[in-house]
């Protein structure tokens, strides 16, 4: 099982900024995940342990990148039609097998092996036909329509570097270099759980005073979009022995427990304790907004991670700190998401030294600019105003006061989400 080092989290309790919160996970974080060989259809979002060498050219001959005619551009009019006699024929897997010379055309079709001898292809609806022979009209240039052999991968070039999390096109370019298995991280075994006897799984019949729990289901989801193996533990009561032993016993062969709430010091709040009581438990105090409080900590030498209850708070300091984490853990690169610069239409006030995302909706304003229109209602537990976001407009510590037609940074739910 995969484990961290002893008291990884420890921190002195003071409110951290963001960026300095990053730099320590990423300062006492190491991979902990062990490597797999699995075939390409198998490796869609996986983390990449290898750099990927292509051993050989893409395209590996000179061939056409259209359906035409293959001719000497030497022997091409300038200024006037040209006509050529076709003598011959090139389709993709049947190449014309012999060289073509001066005064000759060749019919070829999109990916054929160019003959030698032709250096440019004229694409068909660009001519015209007269009998056996084709007519070229002029103003093509040498080389037009012609692939060159490795125009797109050169053998020996290294192709796919590790640590990145595969893309669709990256499974593509491993295949067109020819592999059929790749060597990646294999999946984070995440526990994941809720406490609370006011929770309730959905579709059961509501009892006074409870509701139904969606964190659980709003976590579990980022975590399988990451690629993560996740064992739902469902609801556990509020009763210390019962949290005791389900963590311990997830922590055996798992490599990340992680909850969302619970973790304060109330007399129904008995996750800290079990927690502390089979390891550490640290609570870090960030600057931001929502989402100021995340519990860190270890059962044994498996990572904890505790995270706000309130909806929004929960699925934003996952994104923030997790996300990362998670990413680390793997192997993988972990790069700041694309930030876009739009317009905000409104006006906000926030504290000094405490970044804050605020939930907001794109739309194309009369000039054609993209505008960031916030949700009305700001509350942490309002799950609704994360579904009708596209995504979060993120303010800076060191602003106090946005005015409405500033330029913002814009963050899409599209770049750290499934």
């Amino acid at each position: 099982m995969a484990q961290l080092s002893d008291d990884c989290f420890a921190h002195g309790g003071r409110l951290m900024r963001l960026d300095e919160a990053l730099a320590l996970l990423e300062a006492r974080i190491d991979t902990i995940i062990e490597v797999e060989q699995v075939a390409l259809s198998e490796a869609l979002g996986r983390v990449l342990r290898e750099d990927v060498v292509s051993a050989v050219s893409v395209p590996a001959e000179n061939n056409s990148a259209v359906d035409g005619y293959a001719v000497h551009f030497a022997d091409l009019d300038p200024e006037a039609e040209t006509r050529l006699p076709i003598t011959g024929r090139a389709a993709a897997g049947h190449p014309l097998g012999r060289s073509a010379g001066r005064g000759e055309a060749i019919r070829i079709f999109t990916g054929a092996l160019m003959p030698e001898g032709p250096d440019t292809v004229m694409m068909q609806e660009d001519c015209s036909l007269d009998g056996e022979a084709v007519v070229i009209r002029p103003g093509i240039k040498r080389g037009s329509n012609r692939r060159l052999a490795g125009e797109d991968i050169t053998a020996g070039e290294t192709v796919l570097r590790a640590g990145q999390r595969l893309r669709p096109q990256d499974v593509g370019l491993a295949a067109a270099a020819g592999l059929t298995e790749l060597m990646v991280s294999r999946p984070l075994r995440v526990a994941l759980f809720s406490t609370g006897d006011e929770l309730q799984e959905p579709g059961q019949v509501p009892r006074p005073g409870c509701i139904y729990d969606s964190n659980r289901y709003t976590v579990g989801a980022l975590l399988r979009g990451l690629g993560c193996r996740v064992s739902d533990l469902g609801i556990l009561p509020d009763r210390r022995d019962s949290v005791t032993a389900a963590l311990g016993e997830a922590a055996v062969d798992h490599d990340l427990l992680l909850t969302s709430g619970g973790v304060s010091t109330g007399e129904e709040d008995h996750v800290k304790a079990a927690v502390e009581s089979q390891g550490k438990l640290h609570a870090w105090k960030l600057a931001i907004k929502p989402g100021r409080p995340i519990a860190l900590g270890q059962v044994g030498l498996t990572p904890f991670v505790g995270l706000p209850g309130n909806p929004v708070a929960s699925m934003v300091t996952f994104l923030a700190v997790v996300r990362p984490m998670i990413l680390r853990l793997l192997g993988g690169r972990v790069e700041p998401p694309h930030r876009f610069a739009v317009t905000a239409d409104f006006d906000h006030k926030k504290k000094r030294d405490r970044r804050e995302w605020v939930r907001a909706r794109l739309s194309l304003g009369s000039d054609g600019r993209l505008i960031a229109r916030k949700f009305p209602r700001e509350g942490a537990g309002i799950l609704s105003s994360l579904v009708e976001a596209d995504g979060l407009v993120e303010l800076p510590e060191d602003l106090t006061r946005l005015e409405s037609g500033a330029i913002v940074e814009f963050l899409p739910f599209s770049e750290v989400t499934p």
